[in-house]
């Protein structure tokens, strides 16, 4: 299930229970006026979501999309890694994460391209949060766990990030090559953060895109106040350790 020819962008979409929305956001990035090709990553979903991507791998996307099924949710962090090996090993050049669920937009991809490849970023960050607060439907007590979450972050780790939990990135193919990506440790949102944090320990050059976030219409949320409690903890754990590690550079 794998492409035989270079691919220049790789969207990676992690799966469990999409049935709702796999099709058409798989459908929105084929219609974007540059080549994009997705690589799905899907956790066992026992909806159907796997038999909706192989049907439009065989179909009129053959060639574009690939899938990779794993058995049971083994985490979004360890769904994103098995998605960077796979785009390392295929010479994506630019390697995108975004979610099924049209909460980040199709669209906002050309951005996140145009960041890397005319702007020189080694990691650009699609922003709910640098020109102010860009969510939509999000209830207000969400809004400001995940606003001041980032804030505690970046000052914290003091990265000058103002989105780090952020989910809508585009990595360059060196800087995953030079992230060592199996130190990376949290599997939960805390995986967001650890892959900025490191990124930028390793001379990453960052930009952010202001985009707008939009709450999920469709399907189940995997959101919960477990994933922000790992993501404010672990960010202490990991300032402590990045005192006596090594960072290979860019």
């Amino acid at each position: 299930m794998c492409n035989s020819y270079y691919m220049e962008r790789l969207v990676i979409i992690p799966t469990y229970n999409e049935k709702e929305n796999i099709e058409a956001i798989i459908t929105a990035v084929m219609e974007l006026p540059i080549e994009f090709n997705v690589l799905v990553i899907d956790d066992g979903s026992p909806d159907g979501t796997a038999d909706i991507v192989k049907r439009l791998m065989s179909g009129k996307y053959k060639g574009r999309v690939d899938i990779v099924e794993r058995s049971g949710k083994l985490g979004l962090g360890t769904a994103y890694i098995c998605g960077f090996k796979w785009a390392i090993e295929h010479k994506a050049e630019y390697i995108f994460e975004m979610d099924a669920d049209f909460s980040h937009n199709p669209q906002d991809l050309l951005k996140l391209y145009d960041a890397c490849a005319n702007r020189g970023a080694d990691l650009a960050i699609g922003s709910r949060y640098v020109t102010g607060v860009n969510v939509v439907n999000w209830p207000m007590g969400r809004v400001l766990m995940s606003y001041f979450a980032s804030k505690y972050v970046r000052f914290v780790l003091g990265v000058d990030i103002h989105d780090t939990t952020a989910g809508f990135v585009a990595y360059r193919r060196h800087t995953l090559e030079t992230i060592e990506l199996d130190k990376i440790r949290f599997k939960g949102y805390a995986f967001q953060i650890e892959m900025k944090f490191t990124a930028s320990k390793c001379g990453a050059k960052i930009i952010e895109v202001p985009i707008i976030f939009v709450n999920r219409v469709l399907g189940t949320s995997k959101m919960s106040g477990g994933i922000f409690s790992e993501a404010l903890l672990g960010v202490i754990r990991l300032k402590i350790s990045s005192w006596f590690r090594k960072y290979p550079q860019i």
